[in-house]
């Protein structure tokens, strides 16, 4: 869909500022611990890799709510009005569906991972803290994408 409105993406944008926050006093604590004792947190890592998952997806939803995403525009701009509405449509369809089996797949992993006990290497805590998210976050963009296109709908 065409980015004719921004819309807020305030709560996405909170939760961005506190996974960035949390994942720079996590890495800067063990940059201290590294550099003072030659020792480190062997959890970080671990902790580290889901907060930035969390914070990418968190920033695509951002993206999306704001129209900022990323889009090669040459080809669209050029085309009339009623291609460039088609064009937007099928880009609103193609990340949809992308989103959507998203969070099938990753739904499906996380239910491995519970099923079968996988536990995390560092902590030893269960897998699916972690995997669960991903599911989570990626039906939250599509159902954010949805609902954009519900407001484009009302405003035409």
């Amino acid at each position: 869909m065409e980015p004719t409105k921004k819309q807020p993406a305030r709560i996405e944008r909170a939760l961005a500022a506190l996974v960035m926050a949390a994942l720079t006093l996590i890495t800067g604590a063990n940059v201290i611990m590294r550099y003072c004792t030659n020792v480190s947190f062997a959890m970080t890592e671990e902790v580290s890799v889901f907060l930035l998952m969390v914070l990418t997806l968190v920033g695509a939803v951002s993206a999306f709510a704001e129209g900022r995403h990323v889009r090669i525009t040459l080809f669209v701009n050029s085309l009339p009005d009623t291609g460039r509405k088609v064009c937007n449509a099928l880009a609103w369809m193609c990340n949809v569906a992308m989103f959507g089996m998203l969070t099938w797949l990753a739904a499906l992993v996380a239910w491995d991972d519970y099923s079968f006990e996988v536990t995390s290497p560092a902590l030893g805590v269960p897998q699916w803290w972690y995997s669960g998210w991903l599911p989570l976050a990626a039906a939250v963009i599509v159902l954010r994408l949805v609902l954009m296109l519900f407001q484009r709908r009302g405003k035409a």
